[in-house]
């Protein structure tokens, strides 16, 4: 029976290039002298930006956006957690990166096939990803297509189709 699976993932590898790009820019930039501004990646999915108040905390975020597009990591794999004051009249705030498929996903998206997809497919969730077999390719086709069209709050990427 045909198959593929549904997963959500991050290419760590880019998220810390667009991380170092992004703690260059900011070292070398006139707007954050003085402010000593910092961006780390913990390398697990923990982004930590510190600087002298939210405005620039806000700045840095929009620099680390847009080093995610140009590296073609999607906007949606971020999840802004509220700043919050640090020591020394500092500004702090955590960015963590939304990585495969939690249950209540899994299960929206597989309720989302059921109501809007053709009768012969079936879904299984199997751990972060989802499983979606059908009878006919063409309808596994169509059920990819229709996916990409619907915006879930996270990433999709479309993996092992088999025949």
């Amino acid at each position: 029976m045909p198959s593929f699976d549904v997963v959500s993932e991050v290419d760590i590898q880019e998220v810390r290039n667009a991380v170092d790009q992004t703690a260059r820019e900011v070292g070398t930039r006139f707007d954050f002298k003085g402010t000593e501004s910092k961006i780390e990646f913990d390398g697990k999915g923990e982004i930590s930006i510190n600087s002298v108040s939210e405005d620039r905390v806000k700045a840095i975020i929009q620099i680390l956006e847009e080093k995610f597009v140009k590296r073609h990591v999607s906007l949606k794999s971020l999840d802004h957690q509220n700043g919050e004051e640090a020591a020394g009249a500092r500004w702090k705030q955590i960015t963590k990166l939304v990585q495969g498929l939690t249950t209540e996903k899994a299960k929206e998206i597989g309720k989302y096939i059921k109501e809007n997809g053709t009768k012969g497919l079936q879904h299984q969730i199997q751990g972060d990803q989802l499983r979606i077999t059908g009878k006919k390719r063409d309808d596994l086709q169509n059920a990819i297509a229709m996916l990409k069209e619907h915006d879930f709050g996270i990433p999709l990427q479309f993996e092992n189709f088999r025949d």
